[in-house]
């Protein structure tokens, strides 16, 4: 018997075929993606060089992985199979859990990252998105959802104490608990951005609850197992939501549905602490796989309007700003700063708290585990992709025109202009106020954040292949809601995972904790991982530069650190599981992952160029202080004292998570070295094996085999 529970397959012509085609065609796109210059490529390429990289890399790399290192064990009972408790250990059918996870991982990163990263060109992008999910991000994803598969779904900070040690394992801990607060906090930013005062966007995003409660209700009490029903169910009420939504807006019931930022606050807490205590095929698995309809079909149906409308790339491959280091989205050279800005897209630490979150505590089978957690980072990526190409295709003058802060170019459409010309590029007033026109918004000057830019590029696409330009208000529009759900839905899930996180930390005190279907243990620390985000979210949103706003510089820093934890917890394991030779696989990207963010938090603490170094930053606000002066974005010296102050606390943060980083992996590496003298004095925390009595299929798709199986275990009965 195969570990990965199916047999080799022998190679035939039409397989051998099939795998040369899908390579050409990847192979095709990164040659013209690379090799034009000075003339538009086809935004098609970039398409092609995408799936057909994803297509090679889950084929041949991630099954490798899985067959020859981590040798999945599909008779092995899994976490949800052994411990299920209805509330947080449940078994889930393959097709609910890959929507679960994927929604949870997906979170602002791939919409809006690669967005700001086009600042630096479509290439550097496009190069890190693909190459990085495939060696990295994808491969970190799997890999740390398989041990903490095989410990119970232990959290990563739990992991990293058990198996490095009390002083790495304490730092990793403190790190993973701290950037997942910050990263909770900026999510939940997002999303009170996107719906504040957004009626159509506020009650389509409502009704998916009710709905996903519905989905939950029916497939476990109802008709369980009937998954292919449950979904049909909710696809339509998802879609009779979304174009209820715009019915509502233009109706007498708009005041009620619109909220403001510090209701949508309050509504979001309550929401977040709800769903992390339920049990979660209530609200939280259903929901997810819910939104992942809308979000994989959004996405599909972009691809399918670049696929059809063929819109060249507009964008340089790489500008002048990579270089020179002085753009003006945000401040710094390529290197670094492009994979911190893109993140999520291709590598995130926040993924690893999901795939060892509420992921390990649902999944069936471990020959599961490839799908779920290399196939999810796989489309995760291919979002990332879409927006890259999204943010591509508009105009490169509009580009710099929506993402450049108003300090820089002025809050007219003559300012703007003016600015854009002096960056290299060009477009006109009366074409400024054309594109806010399209759209039916008064400004698209300084929309920062990348949401606003992507919502342009999805309507120019949709609004050429379906409706023409009369309807590039409703499809702008139609964007902006959708990010706003891409973004809830790893909100819930990260607040999950936060109590489990905290659990976890408290339970090596009272071990009570540990149990996570204690009540109390539950209910306390799920409104305790609220308070925290929620207090960051509350503040944030009354002090323009306060709250979360003062965290919101060290987010992509903060992600891709956390990734280095994961990776070095993989390794470890990696090595003291005796797979040693196997060891680069997350080894590489690892050391990678170091070199980029340690350089950037160096860069982001000792650099002398105020745009870049907080310290720096502080000096220069301080100074002007003493003068008597107040500089931008500041508008009062109230708002002076808190820019330092800000700088400040985001310097000392970046400092004490980078040297947080450094000890986790040096101690790892002091654990490693002594596992390699001593093999026999490692211990590992691995759940002792249990025959597993769930037949389930491997792959979205059953196999003859599988099917054989399913059959079979039908008619033995229960």
């Amino acid at each position: 018997m195969r570990p990965a529970g199916r047999p080799r397959s022998a190679a035939n012509p039409r397989k051998i075929a099939l795998w040369t085609a899908v390579a050409l065609v990847g192979a095709a796109g990164w040659t013209l993606l690379a090799l034009s210059r000075g003339e538009e490529v086809s935004a098609a390429w970039m398409v092609a060089a995408a799936l057909g990289s994803y297509a090679i890399g889950y084929r041949f790399y991630a099954r490798f992985i899985a067959t020859r290192v981590l040798k999945f064990d599909r008779t092995r009972a899994t976490p949800a199979e052994r411990l299920n408790d209805g509330v947080d250990f449940h078994p889930t059918d393959r097709r609910v859990l890959l929507g679960h996870h994927f929604a949870a991982i997906a979170g602002a990163g791939p919409l809006v990252g690669p967005v700001l990263a086009a600042q630096m060109g479509y290439l550097p992008g496009t190069i890190w998105i693909i190459v990085g999910v495939i060696f990295a991000g994808a491969v970190q994803d799997m890999v740390v959802l398989f041990f903490s598969t095989r410990r119970d779904g232990r959290s990563l900070g739990q992991m990293a104490r058990e198996e490095i040690g009390v002083v790495g394992g304490a730092a990793a801990l403190l790190a993973a608990f701290a950037i997942m607060i910050i990263l909770l906090g900026v999510l939940a930013l997002i999303i009170v951005n996107a719906l504040a005062r957004s009626p159509w966007g506020t009650f389509s995003i409502g009704m998916t609850i009710p709905i996903a409660l519905l989905m939950g209700f029916y497939l476990r009490v109802l008709r369980p197992g009937r998954v292919t029903e449950v979904s049909l169910i909710g696809v339509a009420l998802l879609l009779l939501a979304l174009v209820a939504g715009r019915w509502v807006a233009d109706s007498s019931w708009a005041d009620t549905f619109t909220l403001k930022p510090g209701t949508l606050v309050v509504w979001l807490v309550a929401y977040g602490f709800i769903a992390s205590v339920l049990p979660v095929w209530t609200l939280l698995a259903p929901r997810d796989y819910l939104s992942t309809f809308m979000k994989i079909g959004t996405i599909g149906l972009l691809a399918v309007g670049v696929l059809v409308t063929v819109p060249n790339l507009k964008m340089d491959a790489v500008t002048d700003f990579a270089g020179r280091g002085d753009g003006p989205v945000f401040a710094g050279s390529l290197f670094p700063f492009v994979f911190i800005t893109i993140a999520c897209g291709a590598l995130s630490g926040f993924h690893a708290l999901i795939s060892s979150g509420t992921t390990p505590k649902m999944v069936q089978k471990e020959t599961q585990i490839r799908m779920i957690g290399y196939g999810s980072m796989l489309m995760e990526s291919f979002v990332a992709v879409m927006a890259l190409v999204a943010a591509s295709i508009i105009d490169p003058g509009l580009y710099f025109a929506m993402n450049a802060p108003a300090g820089v170019i002025g809050d007219t459409v003559q300012s703007a202009s003016q600015a854009v010309a002096q960056f290299g590029y060009s477009i006109s007033p009366d074409q400024l106020a054309a594109a806010a026109k399209a759209v039916e918004e008064q400004t698209l000057l300084s929309r920062t954040g990348g949401a606003p830019t992507l919502a342009v590029g999805v309507a120019d696409i949709f609004s050429q292949v379906f409706g023409g330009a009369g309807m590039k208000a409703f499809w702008y529009h139609f964007a902006i809601m959708f990010e706003a759900l891409f973004i809830l839905t790893a909100l819930d899930a990260g607040t999950r995972v936060g109590r489990f996180m905290l659990q976890d930390m408290l339970g090596n005190v009272y071990k009570p904790f540990r149990r996570m279907s204690w009540k109390p243990g539950l209910v306390l620390c799920s409104a305790a991982v609220v308070a925290l985000w929620g207090y960051f979210l509350w503040v944030g949103v009354h002090e323009p530069l306060g709250g979360i706003n003062q965290l919101f510089p060290v987010f992509g820093i903060a992600n891709q650190l956390l990734a280095a934890v994961a990776l070095t917890v993989c390794t470890t394991l990696l090595v003291k599981s005796g797979r040693l030779k196997w060891a680069w696989i997350t080894g590489v990207p690892l050391a990678w992952d170091a070199v980029v963010t340690l350089t950037a938090s160096w860069q982001k603490v000792f650099s002398g160029d105020p745009k870049v170094g907080f310290f720096t930053q502080r000096s220069v606000y301080q100074d002007a202080i003493d003068a008597g002066k107040v500089l931008s974005p500041a508008k009062s010296m109230e708002d002076m004292h808190t820019v330092v102050t800000n700088s400040t606390v985001d310097g000392v943060l970046s400092a004490v998570l980078a040297l947080l980083i450094v000890v986790v992996i040096a101690d790892a590496a002091r654990v490693c070295v002594r596992h390699l003298r001593d093999p026999a004095a490692s211990r590992l925390s691995e759940a002792p094996y249990v025959r597993s009595a769930i037949v389930a299929p491997a792959g979205l798709v059953a196999s003859k085999e599988e099917k054989a199986e399913l059959a079979a275990a039908e008619r033995s009965g229960p």
